[in-house]
């Protein structure tokens, strides 16, 4: 296999694609989220230029995100299963292998057509990364960030504890804030 094909399959990985549908689902959160910014992020999962979207494009795929964004709220692997197999079901096609005419390895796909509108591919690509990860891990892919204020979703991987923040930023403004708290309400009891 050549380091070219070694490249795509890296960033094509289950894990990375994984990774895009949070990092899509985050950035898709918005009201009105911006084409360009969704176009970043579509990029820096190694998707090739051009990536001209339209604002009915990202209304679109801002959708897809919502459906896709239960699977990450799920609380436990029969959640999540059961999530995905609705969308499997009610949204993809039959399972295929795609090379897009040559021009990259052989991969699955589950979207109708290898030009399936953004929404469609972005459903289908999803859902089947995050069968597969519930299916090797036996619990949910990821998770919605604890943090009230920032509500990205997230890739949960590894043992260990469940992180429950999508960063350290957010975890550590959450740990902040609860001492504040709890700073301030001892305050009033103490003596002075």
């Amino acid at each position: 296999m050549s380091s070219h094909s070694d490249d795509w399959s890296t960033r094509h990985s289950v894990l990375a694609t994984a990774r895009r549908t949070a990092a899509l689902i985050s950035v898709l959160a918005g009201d009105r989220p911006d084409p360009a910014e969704v176009a970043d992020v579509l990029r820096a999962y190694g998707e090739p230029d051009p990536v001209d979207l339209t604002t009915r494009d990202v209304a679109k795929m801002r959708a897809a995100a919502s459906l896709l964004r239960r699977v990450f709220a799920a609380g436990h692997a029969d959640d999540a299963a059961a999530i995905l197999n609705q969308l499997l079901r009610d949204h993809t096609g039959p399972l295929r292998l795609t090379s897009h005419g040559g021009s990259t390895p052989w991969h699955p796909h589950l979207d109708r057509e290898d030009d399936a509108p953004w929404d469609e591919w972005l459903l289908a690509s999803s859902c089947m990364a995050l069968a597969v990860l519930v299916w090797d891990r036996q619990r949910p892919p990821g998770r919605i960030c604890a943090s009230p204020t920032c509500q990205n979703a997230f890739i949960t991987q590894g043992s260990g504890p469940e992180r429950r923040y999508c960063s350290r930023r957010c975890a550590t403004r959450e740990r902040v804030a609860a001492h504040r708290r709890s700073r301030s309400a001892e305050q009033p009891g103490e003596a002075t």
